[in-house]
């Protein structure tokens, strides 16, 4: 795989914004101290470091597909927001976000007198954080009120992911409690009792912190894992219409959130198949009481997690809590689906996100770092490990935009429009995060040895990117759901349709309608034999991505994307000889449009 690569100035970088910190001339080390004789590190010279470097700015092709998915008056609004959340993230948050790794949330169950009063204790580094995700960029609240970042009126998903996107690439922990509180405040919106509604969604949106209720989804339980018609914590009725719930949480990110949505077993409800999970209801949980006392649950521990350490999760024993029904009591699971769902999508977005920030950073690399005579971007086999890792990160990006638009048309009552988010939901979810998997690994390799030091962005990136594929569901449970959404929503008839409005003739793609079908054909068969399902989620999502690429390039006449859109094709659909000795020539345009130099 030849790729020509334009060759921009040698070391230039975009300029951060006003107030972000500024990384040292390109091969510069920072004074020494007064009196000092320290001199840098023979070669420190060599090793680039993109610290400083706008990602907004570094992704020029970010913005053109925004523009594709984003009312232009609101794109042109948001566009110095974005400038600025772009140098935050490459400069300020990212600092931010590897101290916050440094120093993970401590539990302390009493005070200082010996008092019975657990909190959790957060580094300044991951409070600050909150400020710009909560506070400065309200993402937790523009899709459901107007005033966020100056807009009158609340804003698509799109605009709410693209925010998301940029931020992720610097933090991906705090992302967790963003997603869960915007997604919280969906679900009650749309299943809450109108007083619930009036006295909690006002905390939920707020953007002052010392008013803010972050939102948390306590479901997982040690015995029951995903089955949740296991779920063993118990729902008893109070004399006051409220439930006290009883037993324990296992896995419970953002524990000491004000607002948690709860899964629990209405007392007396059967356990087991079918009635057992019409028994299962969902409760919003406060952590706080109206009267303000505290509510009775207690945090047994944190978990000591392989990555997003900025964030606390923990286990969660309930002692009798007081919790508020949610919606019709035996629906709570297709109830709790819809918060799920949500963050599903948001975790589809953070993969993508991740995918982008590894690339990134393996451009920057690329481009100055030089060995055995040349740089690392000018050696064939770098330019084909490059290529392979933008592929997967183009396709999860344009999923990513696809199903904001599917969300924004069903919350809008759009006939069709439902089916097509509730599968494209898992789509995104299952493939993006594994994909993220191999990409962040990838772009550690192409750092060599300092991206697996930790003072280096990559081994922070490359521990978040596994959590995907397990937050919400394993691969394997989110595959199903894919054959869950085609059955229950009869979504396959409306996927292809989608896809092939998106293909138009075809002309383009003159392979991919054949292969639809086929694709189709699979997950019809799937749903008799599940273990077909990984494999027919795949092959419905890379034809997706790729038709999804195809209109982008069309409607931007971006070559090189349309090139991107037939390689999908190519390598993760159609028949190849594996054992074939093929120099695939890279059209000209995947390499001036899609593998330049991030810092110029």
């Amino acid at each position: 795989m030849n790729i020509a690569l334009p060759h921009p100035p040698h070391g230039s970088q975009a300029a951060p914004p006003h107030g972000s910190q500024a990384a040292p001339p390109q091969g510069s080390q920072a004074a020494p101290p007064q009196g000092s004789q320290a001199a840098p590190p023979q070669g420190a010279e060599a090793v680039p470091d993109s610290r400083g470097l706008n990602l907004w700015r570094a992704d020029p092709a970010l913005a053109r597909l925004a523009g594709l998915y984003l009312p232009a008056d609101l794109l042109a609004h948001l566009a110095p927001h974005l400038d600025r959340l772009g140098g935050l993230a490459g400069g300020r948050l990212d600092e931010l976000a590897a101290t916050a790794d440094r120093n993970p949330p401590v539990l302390h169950s009493r005070d200082r007198r010996g008092a019975d009063r657990q909190h959790i204790e957060y580094h300044p580094a991951y409070r600050a954080m909150e400020q710009v995700a909560f506070g400065d960029y309200g993402l937790a609240a523009l899709s459901h009120r107007g005033g966020v970042l100056g807009w009158a009126a609340p804003m698509p998903p799109a605009a709410k992911y693209l925010i998301t996107y940029l931020l992720v690439q610097a933090e991906f922990g705090l992302c967790c409690p963003v997603s869960m509180t915007d997604s919280l405040a969906r679900t009650l919106r749309r299943f809450g009792d109108p007083a619930l509604v009036a006295r909690y969604l006002p905390g939920l949106t707020s953007q002052d912190l010392d008013a803010l209720d972050q939102g948390a989804m306590f479901m997982t339980e040690q015995g029951a894992g995903s089955d949740i018609a296991a779920t063993a914590v118990m729902a008893a009725p109070n004399a006051d219409g409220s439930w006290a719930l009883t037993g324990d949480k296992w896995f419970c990110s953002n524990p000491d959130a004000g607002l948690a949505m709860v899964l629990a077993r209405r007392q007396g409800a059967e356990q087991g198949a079918g009635p057992g999970l019409a028994g299962v209801s969902l409760f919003l949980l406060p952590r706080v009481l109206p009267d303000g006392t505290e509510n009775a649950y207690r945090i047994l521990r944190l978990k000591p997690k392989l990555g997003t350490r900025s964030m606390a999760s923990g286990e969660i024993r309930l002692e009798g809590a007081t919790a508020y029904l949610v919606g019709d009591p035996a629906a709570g699971f297709r109830q709790m689906a819809d918060m799920v769902n949500n963050s599903r999508l948001s975790n589809g977005m953070r993969a993508a996100g991740l995918m982008r920030r590894a690339v990134t950073e393996a451009l920057y690399v690329a481009h100055r770092r030089r060995a055995f005579g040349q740089r690392l971007v000018d050696m064939p086999l770098m330019r084909r490990q490059l290529a392979k890792m933008l592929l997967p990160m183009e396709q999860a990006r344009s999923l990513m935009f696809q199903t904001a638009e599917a969300l924004r048309r069903s919350d809008a009552g759009e006939e069709g429009a439902y089916p097509l988010l509730r599968i494209l939901t898992p789509l995104l979810k299952f493939r993006a995060c594994r994909d993220a998997r191999r990409v962040t690994g990838d772009a550690m390799e192409v750092r060599g040895g300092c991206g697996y030091i930790e003072e280096w962005p990559d081994a922070r990136l490359l521990r978040d990117a596994h959590l995907g594929s397990i937050w919400e569901g394993t691969s394997n449970i989110v595959a199903l759901d894919v054959l869950r959404a085609a059955k229950r929503e009869a979504a396959l008839p409306v996927l292809r349709r989608h896809v092939m409005a998106l293909l138009g003739n075809a002309p383009a793609l003159p392979e991919a309608p054949a292969a639809l079908d086929r694709a189709v054909a699979l997950a019809e068969r799937a749903q008799e034999n599940p273990a077909l399902a990984r494999q027919a989620a795949s092959a419905l999502y890379h034809l997706t991505s790729a038709a999804a690429m195809a209109w982008e390039a069309a409607r931007l006449e971006d070559a090189g994307r349309l090139e991107l859109a037939r390689l999908v094709l190519r390598h993760r659909v159609l028949p190849r000889d594996p054992l074939a000795a093929e120099d695939e020539a890279v059209p000209e345009g995947i390499a001036a449009g899609l593998l330049p130099d991030p810092g110029t």
